[in-house]
């Protein structure tokens, strides 16, 4: 059975070949041939579209980084020129500013030309007045210079350097005595030792009766602790009085020359700190100043000499 079946296929198949002619074939061949060379030319042109492709790719991503690169370079033009607007703005403001200064400037100046052109006119008026100021700071100098002189005279001998102190300051002239040579310690009680510089100092003043003389009291900042002183500014104004009773009572000056004033721990020479600062600024200050009346004579301009 099976053998019969293979018998009548290859018949069959035999049947079918000897159906196709030769030429039949023949073309058949041809145009299987030519399918094939279709099939090799389209598969070429895919492979070169696909690379086309991949050419195209790589040029779009390149695009797509210039596009970043270019937005990214735009927001710093962009910002660049805002901030020239900016500085823009700011420059006008200035100009601004500096034009209504100039213009103030200019009134300003106007007004300085006319003040000097005025002040230029008076000048010859008051040539008198710079000569009676020359003269009488030149009087109250020599007055001064000879006070210290004859202060310095009558106190260097038997009083150490660092107790008294004379100076002449603008237009007076002051003595600072330290507390230990006129003072009990922490009292306003004169001691004998003081009698006898403020015997000196009296004389010095007696023979000026022109001058008045002022008393100031100094204290170091150490808090007094007695029942007679509220503080220091208390001790320092009756240790003044003190002085000054005794120029009084004593020496019988003039007690309308006399002013007696205490500055307690305030206006200081030295540092509180030290054992030595504070015993610098214990100190009493005997200040010999022209009266009123008298420094009004130095500017009389009847009495000063006119210039040539």
């Amino acid at each position: 059975m099976k053998q019969t079946t293979t018998l009548l296929f290859l018949a069959f198949i035999f049947l079918i070949s000897s159906c196709i002619s030769k030429d039949q074939y023949e073309l058949l061949q041809k145009e299987r041939d030519m399918a094939s060379q279709d099939v090799g030319r389209l598969g070429e042109e895919v492979s070169k579209q696909m690379k086309l492709v991949g050419a195209c790719e790589q040029d779009k991503a390149k695009l797509q980084g210039d596009i970043k690169s270019a937005e990214r370079q735009l927001k710093t033009k962009e910002e660049q020129i805002q901030d020239l607007k900016d500085q823009i703005a700011d420059l006008r403001r200035s100009r601004d500013q500096t034009a209504e200064q100039v213009g103030d400037l200019t009134v300003l100046s106007q007004s300085a030309t006319n003040n000097i052109n005025e002040t230029l006119g008076q000048l010859d008026r008051k040539d008198q007045y710079i000569h009676l100021l020359q003269s009488a700071k030149s009087k109250a100098d020599s007055i001064n210079l000879a006070l210290a002189v004859n202060l310095k005279g009558v106190l260097s001998q038997g009083i150490a350097d660092n107790d008294v102190e004379i100076k002449v300051d603008k237009t007076v002239v002051f003595i600072n005595l330290s507390d230990k040579m006129l003072y009990q310690s922490g009292s306003a009680d004169i001691t004998s030792r003081a009698g006898e510089v403020l015997g000196k100092i009296a004389k010095i003043i007696e023979s000026r009766p022109e001058l008045e003389v002022m008393v100031e009291g100094y204290t170091d900042n150490l808090p007094i602790n007695k029942p007679c002183f509220k503080d220091n500014w208390d001790l320092s104004v009756k240790r003044a009085t003190s002085v000054v009773r005794v120029l009084q009572q004593q020496y019988n000056i003039d007690p309308n020359r006399l002013i007696a004033a205490g500055r307690g721990e305030y206006n200081t020479l030295a540092s509180n700190d030290t054992f030595e600062g504070r015993s610098t600024n214990r100190r009493t200050r005997i200040i010999i100043l022209p009266k009123l009346d008298q420094f009004y004579d130095l500017l009389d301009p009847k009495k000063v000499p006119m210039s040539k």
